[in-house]
């Protein structure tokens, strides 16, 4: 797991601060995980180079994945180390192939326009990746996969709204354009980063919809797959005070990006830690 290790280490995310609470077989099967997703989402997001040769490459990691699912060795470095993962866990093919699909929307349009065509791509780019990490986790109840994919778009929704400034920068609107209507922002504004109180309230309306899908993640979670969620209701506390942050802030985010300190978040893994360890099932996301 050496080069998955080294890529997640590099990539400092709030994914992979979860992983410290997971005991070492899983933390490095995530690891594994993380970093397939990563390599994915880089191809995709990598603008020097020419959107048909990005698709061709996801399409070559599509055909290595494929290999790895059905035992046969793949190419790419990060699927040898994901293979034994895929097979301890029995990660579908499917849901790879989703995600990928979730990387190629990227190449094939910079603009949603509604709140239906938005929250498929957050299905892919996000949910699916909830999906098999609680393979790994280990869960009894299939709500559980509810949950996975509520948390998915909740933290999809939430990162939208935190990386508005440079999504712009590289041509991206990702809030939805009968949004944009409604409010009476046009995609120029976006581009151009200018801030109004129009800005505001519309941010403010999509946080409303990433904090229905904290609650009803809350709410799906069974009781007796909530310890072995451990991992993931972290990375909802911190997406959430994420959310907080941006709303106290009134969504200024073309001034200075909004995040979280890395004091406030080993505090937050440190509470996940003794929700953990006392049984506890207070929510620690989506208070009204």
């Amino acid at each position: 797991m050496q080069h998955s290790r080294a890529i997640t280490k590099k990539s400092a995310s709030n994914l992979a601060l979860a992983f410290v609470l997971l005991p070492k077989q899983k933390r490095d099967a995530m690891s594994a995980l993380y970093a397939f997703c990563r390599e994915v989402d880089d191809i995709a997001d990598n603008e020097s180079v020419p959107a048909e040769k990005r698709r061709a490459q996801l399409m070559d990691w599509r055909e290595d994945i494929r290999r790895a699912c059905e035992n046969r060795p793949p190419q790419f470095l990060v699927n040898r180390e994901l293979q034994p993962v895929i097979q301890k866990y029995s990660l579908p093919y499917g849901l790879f192939d989703e995600l990928i699909a979730g990387c190629e929307m990227d190449l094939n349009r910079n603009r949603y326009e509604d709140f239906e065509t938005l929250e498929k791509y957050c299905y892919h780019v996000a949910s699916t990746v909830g999906l098999l990490s609680i393979e790994i986790f280990g869960y009894r109840d299939p709500a559980t996969r509810d949950y996975a994919i509520y948390l998915g778009k909740a933290l999809q929704l939430t990162n939208i709204l935190r990386d508005v400034k440079t999504d712009a920068e590289r041509g991206r609107i990702y809030l939805p354009l009968d949004e944009l209507k409604r409010f009476g922002v046009t995609p120029d504004e976006i581009l151009r980063s200018e801030y109004s109180d129009r800005f505001r309230k519309l941010a403010d309306a999509i946080a409303a919809r990433a904090k229905n899908f904290y609650q009803l993640a809350q709410r799906t979670l069974p009781a007796e797959d909530r310890k072995s969620m451990v991992a993931a209701e972290l990375m909802s506390s911190v997406y959430w005070k994420l959310l907080v942050g941006l709303k106290k802030a009134n969504f200024k985010v073309f001034d200075r990006p909004v995040r979280l300190s890395k004091p406030h978040k080993l505090l937050l893994v440190f509470l996940a830690w003794a929700r953990f360890a006392t049984g506890s099932t207070v929510p620690s996301y989506g208070q009204p």
